[in-house]
């Protein structure tokens, strides 16, 4: 009787300490489910060149970790490695089945998040910046501060499932100390379209995703600054009007670009300061739009909207080729739908996994046609595109949302 209790007990500690884990999306299988063959073939292959071009110190900078592996001919920014860099292809390992402590990489992950943690910790607690390199291709076209943005969002998936209580202390402090700096320099407006980007709307984007996802996690952020940046995505949605390949006398994306007819000037100024074009704007707005349940039902109209511009080849298209923008608006859509699920997700999904496949260079890489060129954020990008639909991460926070 004695033994069938103990047995009952520890079988009964181990559903619990599996069920934990799986709702938090860290099983430790970084194995792929190989329902689609074709996109786990292509993951691993990204998977594989990273973790390949990783530099000593654990991080990555534009084309690589190393300077032998930049590509001749190249302009590179700048040859060190970078915390933007290193962020998102710590996102890519991570939302791969991937943790600190578990995982084919997980030495590869291990050692990316020390490169971002030191640079955290000895950043200023005034200001938005993380990191004293700068001049990064990366932040020319996103912003400034990007680096902060990734990081934040990075850590906010980590916190808790470092493997230690140490590990767990320390992606905390990091992590509220992210938080602190981005609610501190919000604008005005609600966005952090900070001056000196292409497309500082992406660093908006992830700014307020990092935000939520770190108030999920019981960091406290506070009302006014998510209130603040709801009502910036309202206003500058209202000021996005048709794409702007499909208007006459509009040529690719400059300032202003996709603005409606008889906009307002407050309205015009958003759009002017988030540049880019509609696509960048379209997707940070759907995804800030479908969160929950509760703002799927609110904001249905809008996101209708939006999903029908998705059928437009030309909008899609964004700038006109591919660059590092375009995949991460293709992130921001593919999360987005696959929170929301139903025909429009499964057409979506289909079609950019088709273009993605087509986009994978013969190395494993992806990398951007303009702008945003180099392959290691393109390359992670494009990863987590593909595994929008098998997503631990994401399946495990959507279930909860939903």
């Amino acid at each position: 009787m004695r033994s069938t209790g103990i047995r009952v007990l520890i079988t009964g500690v181990a559903a619990v300490i599996i069920g934990i884990y799986a709702e938090r999306g860290f099983s430790g299988d970084d194995k792929l489910p190989k329902n689609d063959p074709a996109t786990t073939i292509a993951v691993e292959k990204g998977m594989k060149w990273l973790v390949s071009v990783q530099g000593k110190d654990g991080g990555w900078g534009q084309d690589g970790g190393e300077t032998s592996y930049v590509r001749q001919g190249e302009h590179l920014e700048s040859k060190s490695n970078d915390v933007a860099n290193t962020a998102v292809a710590a996102a890519a390992l991570l939302h791969a089945g991937n943790t600190p402590t578990r995982g084919e990489h997980h030495e590869a992950l291990q050692r990316a998040v020390a490169f971002i943690l030191d640079r955290v910790e000895r950043s200023p607690d005034d200001g938005l910046t993380v990191t004293d390199v700068a001049g990064t291709q990366i932040q020319r076209k996103l912003g400034p501060y990007i680096d902060t943005f990734l990081t934040s969002k990075l850590l906010a998936e980590l916190d808790g499932n470092m493997g230690s209580a140490e590990g767990n202390a320390r992606v905390r402090r990091s992590l509220q100390k992210c938080i602190a700096k981005i609610e501190k320099n919000q604008l005005k407006d609600g966005s952090w379209n900070i001056s000196g980007g292409w497309a500082p709307i992406l660093g908006t984007s992830l700014a307020s995703r990092s935000l939520y996802m770190a108030q999920q996690k019981g960091v406290q952020v506070s009302a006014g600054a998510m209130d603040k940046v709801e009502a910036y995505t309202q206003r500058a949605g209202a000021a996005v009007g048709a794409p702007a390949a499909m208007r006459p006398g509009v040529v690719g994306g400059g300032v202003g670009a996709g603005v409606a007819a008889g906009s307002t000037a407050e309205t015009v100024s958003v759009m002017a300061a988030s540049a880019g074009v509609s696509l960048y704007q379209r997707a940070q707005e759907l995804e800030q739009l479908t969160r929950t349940d509760k703002d799927r039902a609110k904001n249905s109209a809008k996101i209708k909207a939006i999903t029908g511009q998705l059928s437009d080849a030309q909008f899609v298209n964004g700038f006109g080729s591919f660059g590092g923008e375009e995949f991460f608006s293709y992130l921001n859509i593919s999360d987005s739908l696959h929170r929301s699920g139903g025909p429009e997700w499964e057409t979506w999904n289909r079609d950019i996994k088709a273009k993605m496949l087509k986009l994978q260079n013969q190395d494993g890489t992806w990398a951007g046609h303009h702008c945003i060129t180099g392959r290691v954020a393109v390359t992670s990008a494009a990863i987590l595109t593909m595994l929008a639909d098998r997503d631990p991460i994401a399946i495990s926070a959507n279930t909860k949302r939903n």
